[in-house]
């Protein structure tokens, strides 16, 4: 998920509220063809200072044992609580289309050699 994506839904959730109160805002948004391919991530490391969030975009592969950061999104606490909400309405709306996703307690198995484990 590049850099991009990560405005896009911040910009996404910014629209969602203007639009509930009846406001019109439009934004050209630009995708450009390599970003539109995403970036597979089955792991998410969060981590957060007084002034930032850091969500690490992770490969991990079964069966070995070193693993990529693919993508870094830097967030303002701000910024980092809108994505929070917009990923929340975002799920709901999916659940309501698609179902209830199952959410196992118990996290896959991958070997960990690279820090403070996070959960996504």
């Amino acid at each position: 998920m590049p850099l991009n994506w990560g405005i896009f839904v911040l910009k996404n959730c910014y629209l969602s509220i203007m639009e509930e109160k009846n406001q019109q805002n439009q934004i050209d948004i630009e995708l450009s063809e390599e970003v539109a391919d995403g970036t597979y991530a089955n792991l998410a490391i969060i981590s957060h200072s007084n002034s930032e969030f850091i969500i690490d975009f992770i490969r991990m592969m079964p069966g070995l044992p070193k693993a990529r950061v693919k993508e870094r999104i830097i967030l303002s606490p701000q910024h980092a609580k809108r994505l929070m909400f917009a990923l929340g309405d975002n799920l709901r709306k999916y659940e309501e289309n698609f179902g209830e996703i199952e959410a196992h307690e118990q996290v896959p198995n991958f070997p960990m050699n690279f820090g403070p484990a996070g959960e996504a």
